[in-house]
């Protein structure tokens, strides 16, 4: 697996926090490919930061407001990225067959 940047697993964090019926610390694990002393390292931090909220109850994590309005700026920067990339690597192609 190549290296992931926090921004990284946060977004894959919240993307499994963001399903419909939310995620348990174990779904969390699992989906973001973290340990479960990371994942609570993660967990904690979001809540913190306002992004996730636990429902002590069901024992799920979901996404807050403001944790939705992260994880659309977060794809929208990702869709950026890989289509410029794009774009340089069709440059490239086309620069280099001249």
């Amino acid at each position: 697996m190549r290296y992931r940047s926090r921004t990284d697993i946060i977004g894959m964090v919240l993307q499994a926090a963001g399903r419909k019926e939310g995620a348990t610390k174990t779904r969390l694990m699992y989906s973001a490919f973290l340990s479960y002393a990371q994942v609570k390292e993660y967990t904690d931090y979001l809540m913190e930061k306002g992004l996730v909220m636990l429902d002590r109850d069901t024992q799920l994590y979901r996404l807050t407001h403001k944790g939705l309005e992260f994880l659309n700026l977060y794809d929208r920067m990702n869709e950026l990225i890989n289509s410029e990339r794009g774009e340089e690597l069709k440059a490239v192609t086309f620069d280099s067959t001249e």
